[in-house]
């Protein structure tokens, strides 16, 4: 896998806030290479916890974009957990050791951050909230804060409505597929724009 850029980077948006949609996407395209075909989406979690669906149900929801170009591992039908995380990380680092890896999970957080995607460098530590040592993944993370931390985490994520995750999901889905559109766009103009020059001669 390659490894993440030198400089650190960690931001916030709240999936209700005004243009969540847009503000996340243009976080996203300054960050993630859209332009690779190497490009693999780890969306982690269980349909088994409405808490932790988070990951799966954002995989399912790409999915059914049939414009988005990407590999997206991990869906409500097929999960991606701590039963076979390690497994898809290796076969993965061995079917393609370029890729890079944009991983996806819920967290839990203060009351007055649920309901943050956190987009952030470096790799994911899942199970984290809940006791759980499991590989860490990613190139770059995003995580979406829940429910509250601090108090029988695992009885939160399984009690957490399923609205807040069914919802956080679909905004940040819709981020990524215009991210990607915004980075396809570009792409087309910056070879026009190629093409112009040197027919032109400027």
């Amino acid at each position: 896998m390659k490894a993440a850029p030198s400089s650190t980077y960690n931001y916030r948006v709240h999936f209700k806030e005004t243009d969540a949609i847009r503000k996340l996407s243009t976080l996203l395209l300054k960050h993630i290479p859209f332009n690779s075909s190497n490009l693999i989406f780890f969306c982690i979690g269980t349909d088994r916890s409405t808490g932790d669906s988070f990951g799966p149900l954002t995989g399912s929801r790409l999915l059914e974009l049939q414009t988005f170009p990407y590999t997206v591992i991990g869906t409500l039908e097929s999960p991606l957990h701590a039963l076979n995380l390690q497994q898809q990380i290796d076969e993965t680092t061995e079917l393609n050791p370029a890729a890079y890896i944009i991983a996806i999970d819920a967290c839990l957080g203060k009351s007055s951050s649920i309901g943050q995607l956190l987009f952030h460098e470096g790799p994911i530590q899942p199970g984290k909230a809940v006791g759980k040592k499991l590989p860490s993944v990613g190139n770059v993370s995003i995580k979406g804060i829940v429910n509250i931390a601090g108090f029988m985490e695992h009885a939160v994520l399984q009690s957490t409505r399923l609205h807040l995750p069914f919802e956080m999901s679909r905004t940040l889905a819709l981020a990524l597929q215009l991210a990607s559109n915004r980075s396809q766009s570009q792409c087309i103009n910056n070879s026009y724009d190629n093409t112009y020059n040197e027919n032109t001669g400027n």
